[in-house]
């Protein structure tokens, strides 16, 4: 396809998605299932219309995933509701760390015992399929702001921090393989890519969102009325904070979702606080509430956010091919789905009286994305050797797709249920 014929499918999906959003509603088809049929339809799996090469576009397509991973991190970090409290953060967090752990052993053991990778290449494949999406879930993620739901919190809560906990698993797989320097006995591994990258990235994100929602808040209010870009804002909140990370080796995606909850957070309390100081004083007129960053820029970033899901979807079904659905891909798929998610969902909720009800909801949604696209061009473009590359390329990719179908398949009618039974 040229880059007329290009445009001309953008545009008409574009306008499609536009004028059948309502029906999409009603039907159990998701808009990235959509999307992946047309890229089936006129990729190599059936008219071969167009091509796209992973491989060969490795530099463009990290760059391309790590910014869609980025832009959805800071929209789900200023959905949360909650105010960052271990009681009410527990079972996120868990989920984000134990339960991510156990999803990397159990598809590594699976990867070197079924498929006969090395442990290595099992580690990093594990650690490349294990986070769940902040940019395929929408549908099963907190709607807006407001949205109190506890399974959509917890599922948002998670992918927000498990693009940035499989970081260190990356790396200790690239280490096993020579690619990475893990330090004497894994030293350096546990000290930088664990401890420091975590408190850092965290630490680093937090401060940078506080900051800036202080900052606003001031600007705003008297004697200054300024008016603020908050999509500058926001944009620029998102790019100093993940560039800083880099440079200190601390984990970009944490300090990012971090920000953006510590943003969100901020700002409630100082709305909070100044609604306490109107009601103490009687005779004073309420204030209008004034606007902030992170609810002004959401709505840009959800915009942005639907255009990255279009495209790269679509450079998925344009990477398949018939042969590419080998039996030990979508058996790993199915592993992953039926087994060590569920599992591992199990065993990081232990002792934290979850419902059995969420306990099923929460190991079935566990839907793998642009996130783990990211993390395998990362490894490629790291030094992967092109044969083992092409390998985990085929399972990453059919993982993906498998994820969108059977997840997109089941989201719809599964919240339907919990919606007419009550909130889980």
């Amino acid at each position: 396809m040229n880059n007329a014929q290009w445009f001309a499918l953008v545009g008409a999906l574009l306008l499609v998605m536009g004028v059948t959003s309502t029906l999409l509603k009603r039907v159990p088809v998701t808009s990235a299932m959509l999307y992946l049929g047309v890229g089936l339809l006129l990729g190599p799996t059936g008219v071969d219309a167009f091509r796209f090469n992973p491989l060969r576009e490795s530099p463009l397509l990290e760059v391309l995933t790590e910014v869609a991973v980025l832009i959805s991190l800071f929209s789900a970090g200023v959905k949360m509701p909650v105010p960052f409290a271990l009681a009410s953060w527990r079972a996120p967090l868990l989920l984000a760390t134990v339960s991510m752990a156990l999803t990397v052993g159990m598809v590594a053991a699976f990867a070197v015992f079924v498929l006969g990778l090395p442990l290595g290449a099992g580690i990093l494949l594990g650690a490349i399929v294990a986070p769940t999406d902040p940019v395929l879930a929408t549908d099963v993620q907190s709607r807006h702001p407001g949205d109190r739901d506890r399974l959509r919190f917890t599922l948002t809560s998670e992918a927000g921090m498990n693009d940035g906990t499989a970081f260190p698993f990356v790396m200790l797989g690239l280490g096993l393989l020579g690619l990475h320097d893990l330090g004497e006995g894994g030293v350096r591994w546990v000290l930088v890519d664990v401890l420091w990258g975590t408190l850092g990235g965290i630490g680093i994100g937090v401060a940078a969102g506080v900051a800036l929602a202080r900052l606003g808040w001031w600007l705003r209010g008297a004697p200054q009325k300024h008016h603020l870009l908050d999509d500058f804002l926001g944009l620029g909140l998102i790019a100093l904070v993940y560039g800083v990370s880099l440079q200190l080796h601390a984990l970009g995606f944490l300090a990012v979702f971090f920000a953006a909850v510590a943003l969100r957070q901020t700002e409630m309390k100082l709305a909070e606080r100044a609604a306490q100081q109107v009601v103490a004083v009687p005779a004073a007129l309420p204030p209008e509430s004034p606007p902030t960053v992170s609810g002004g820029s959401l709505v840009f970033k959800e915009h942005l956010e639907r255009l990255s899901e279009l495209m790269l979807v679509l450079l998925l079904g344009g990477s398949l091919y018939l042969d590419s659905w080998s039996w030990s891909a979508v058996g790993l798929a199915l592993f992953l789905f039926c087994v060590a998610r569920p599992l591992s969902v199990i065993v990081g909720l232990l002792g934290t009286r979850t419902p059995r009800r969420m306990l099923g909801m929460t190991g079935w949604f566990g839907v793998r994305g642009i996130g783990s696209l990211y993390y395998l061009m990362y490894a490629i473009q790291h030094g992967l050797p092109e044969p083992l590359a092409l390998q985990l390329m085929q399972l990453t990719l059919i993982v993906v797709a498998v994820s969108i179908l059977v997840h997109g398949l089941s989201v719809k009618p599964l919240m339907n249920m919990v919606w007419r039974r009550g909130q889980v």
